[in-house]
């Protein structure tokens, strides 16, 4: 069986936590900064942290274009939290610079369920996700205020939108890789295994 290489953006944020549960979910988990990283890859995540800062850095570090571009080309991309922000197509408050990857057709509003002191978490049902609720950990957590007709909601929570896919591309406000729980990191790992890998191990 292919055993999909799957890349961790790693130019700010929660990175060795992604790279952990990525190893745990049966795939090659690798830290990506520069274009060439980029290219080895069958699929990305895009980890929590500070969306303006990861993008600003993904401009520099010359990834931003080349990250659209496979996105656009439809390698499988999953973002948490700050991941999530890069992932819409459209912010509702962005900050001055603030730049997207986009690839998910949804809206999506920053710190939408307040600030780092108001950080909490709550059972969630994901659809696509056997077994009980996931443990979702929200630090300034993003929800989404409204999609397109071709993403499709999978969680929300207090009548938000928390969870997003759009083919190959998918985004959770939450932050399952700080739980232990591997089924979300599973679920993008088949998304991967789905649609092709560059080497069999």
């Amino acid at each position: 069986m292919n055993i999909p290489v799957i890349g961790v953006l790693a130019l700010q944020g929660d990175v060795r936590e992604h790279l952990i549960a990525l190893a745990a979910a049966d795939a090659v988990a690798r830290p990506v900064r520069r274009p060439e990283e980029l290219a080895e890859v069958d699929g990305l995540v895009l980890p929590g942290g500070e969306s303006t800062t990861i993008s600003k850095l993904a401009i520099l570090f010359g990834v931003m274009e080349p990250l659209r571009a496979r996105v656009q080309d439809g390698m499988p991309v999953y973002g948490t939290c700050a991941g999530m922000i890069m992932l819409a197509d459209k912010i509702l408050d962005p900050r001055s610079g603030q730049e997207t990857i986009g690839g998910i057709d949804m809206i999506v509003r920053r710190n939408a369920f307040g600030r780092q002191n108001e950080s909490f978490e709550a059972a969630v049902d994901v659809r696509g996700i056997p077994g009980d609720p996931v443990e979702g950990v929200f630090i300034r957590a993003p929800w989404v205020e409204s999609v397109g007709a071709a993403a499709e909601v999978l969680a929300e929570h207090d009548g938000h939108i928390v969870a997003v896919r759009q083919g190959n591309a998918l985004a959770t406000s939450f932050h399952p890789e700080l739980t232990g729980d591997h089924r979300v990191h599973s679920l993008f790992v088949d998304m991967v295994r789905a649609n092709g890998t560059s080497e069999s191990l």
